[in-house]
């Protein structure tokens, strides 16, 4: 409950994990049929970058700001239209508003598709009502997030992408994930799950990754970026995104923007890689 998204937004965390997600929700625009999109730990959907928290910690420098005014690889281009979206102009500078998860879903999102918001933290629950008020398609839900993966899942379109992004406040959060997970699978199998994950020391992660390469339900790959050398369980070195049930090419497309993103947001070496961790052949 004491973590506020507006003090990181924009980060390089962010980048990678809204560059996924906007290339999930166009894969899954290829097809005429609506979808749904849950995001179970919502925030408040937009955030100014001028805000006295954003300042403070001043990780949008260190993240969305270094792409602005260049040149961008084509696989970032639904994020940046999102970006685009809610600001009236940008160029090297200039932007100010960042749209979160929320936002950033909708601007992608068709007329006709669904998107469920949970949020647990009841001031962000009302500034994300009112940030969507009036608009149709999108319900706001005050409730925990892995609450919202029995409450809300299967969603009745039957198709559509679950985004998972807990503040990993918790010492416990990667298990209270996990049992999420398994939960979410057994209500909906064929969903697209994108699971956000800090990237600290080897140990969490590598358990995550074995817990996936067991339980997932279908094909499933890691994308990660560090922005550090090394590891250590007392700073964020990076982070990866999970991406379950993955839509045809989608792995391409993240593998061939993570480099980028490495060469312009890594701060001492680091690395990015994408890995399978389930293909549908080695379960045959």
């Amino acid at each position: 409950m004491n973590y506020r998204h507006r003090y990181h937004a924009g980060g390089f965390h962010d980048v990678l994990k809204h560059t996924v997600l906007a290339l999930l929700i166009e894969a899954l625009k290829r097809k005429d049929t609506p979808f749904c999109a849950l995001d179970t730990h919502a925030g408040i959907g937009l955030y100014d970058l001028r805000d006295e928290a954003a300042e403070k910690t001043g990780e949008a420098a260190d993240g969305v700001l270094r792409l602005a005014g260049q040149v961008l690889p084509f696989e970032l281009g639904p994020y940046w239209a999102a970006v685009k979206s809610v600001n009236q102009r940008v160029k090297a500078g200039a932007l100010r508003w960042y749209p979160g998860s929320p936002r950033l879903l909708r601007a992608l999102m068709r007329e006709g598709d669904r998107l469920l918001l949970a949020e647990l933290h009841p001031e962000d629950a009302a500034t994300l009502r009112a940030e969507f008020a009036g608009e149709p398609g999108v319900t706001v839900r005050e409730m925990d997030g892995y609450t919202a993966l029995k409450a809300l899942l299967p969603p009745e379109e039957r198709r559509g992408v679950v985004l998972i992004d807990p503040p990993f406040e918790a010492k416990d959060e990667f298990v209270q994930l996990q049992r999420g997970l398994a939960d979410a699978w057994r209500r909906w199998p064929t969903g697209v799950y994108a699971i956000w994950y800090p990237i600290k020391g080897c140990a969490p992660v590598d358990a995550f990754h074995a817990f996936l390469k067991q339980h997932a339900p279908a094909e499933t790959f890691a994308a990660e970026l560090r922005i550090h050398d090394g590891y250590s369980e007392a700073h964020l070195n990076g982070c990866g995104m999970a991406v379950v049930n993955p839509p045809w090419k989608v792995d391409e497309q993240v593998a061939n923007v993570l480099p980028f993103l490495h060469r312009t947001l890594a701060r001492s070496g680091g690395g990015s890689e994408l890995n399978w961790l389930v293909r549908e052949k080695d379960r045959a």
